[in-house]
């Protein structure tokens, strides 16, 4: 799993005050906790460009003056209108220990069922696990060359070595479901071999009376 290396400032203090001073600067206040004591930090909003704007997921590297720590983000507030950064956590991971975290799912093959005229639907994009570090993948391959119209591939359907799958079992991953269009044609499919149909039988009893006169 990759990882994206931070650099931050220790926080002086907590208040308000101190805060939207921070914000004004165009850092995000921060914290981290976990296997280690509680830091509080900062860190520029633009630095969270290439960990947060992104399908992927990463670990980070911390380093707030030489205090290096390797986390994960816990959480994040986003501002209503601006979707700045308001504030994230972050959880320091204990290499010897299973941590939680999401992966992005990717779909790998050609479906036949969209071949067929259906449409694939992601349905989750990111699956939760619980692994050690390093064995945790940049992204979980989820197969979909034997995928028809009309049926899913769920949780329960996939395994990957070493990590446990936390989302239910039941849930779809991805679907191929049958489009308007494709309706629209197998219904004009079966109106043309009714008409044909009623055709052949309008024939076939004008030739019997031909033939009874």
């Amino acid at each position: 799993m990759k990882v994206i290396a931070l650099k931050g400032d220790l926080r002086k203090s907590t208040g308000r005050s101190e805060t939207k001073k921070l914000r004004k600067e165009g850092k995000v206040p921060c914290v981290v906790y976990g296997a280690s004591d509680n830091m509080n930090f900062s860190v520029f909003q633009a630095d969270f460009k290439n960990l947060v704007y992104t399908p992927n997921t990463y670990l980070v590297k911390l380093d707030v003056e030489g205090d290096a720590r390797l986390a994960k983000v816990q959480d994040l507030q986003f501002h209503p209108v601006s979707e700045d950064i308001l504030h994230a956590d972050f959880y320091e991971v204990d290499v010897t220990k299973p941590v939680k975290i999401a992966i992005p799912v990717h779909i790998e093959g050609i479906s036949p069922g969209v071949r067929a005229g259906g449409k694939l639907q992601v349905k989750i994009k990111k699956l939760l696990v619980s692994g050690l570090v390093q064995d945790i993948p940049e992204f979980i391959p989820v197969d979909i060359s034997k995928l028809e119209i009309g049926k899913s591939i769920k949780v329960k359907d996939i395994s990957v070595d070493k990590l446990d799958l936390l989302d239910s079992g039941s849930n779809s991953i991805v679907s191929c479901v049958v489009t308007r269009a494709a309706k629209s044609a197998a219904s004009g499919d079966v109106a043309d071999e009714e008409a044909e149909g009623e055709e052949g039988e309008g024939e076939a009893s004008e030739g019997g009376e031909e033939s009874a006169e």
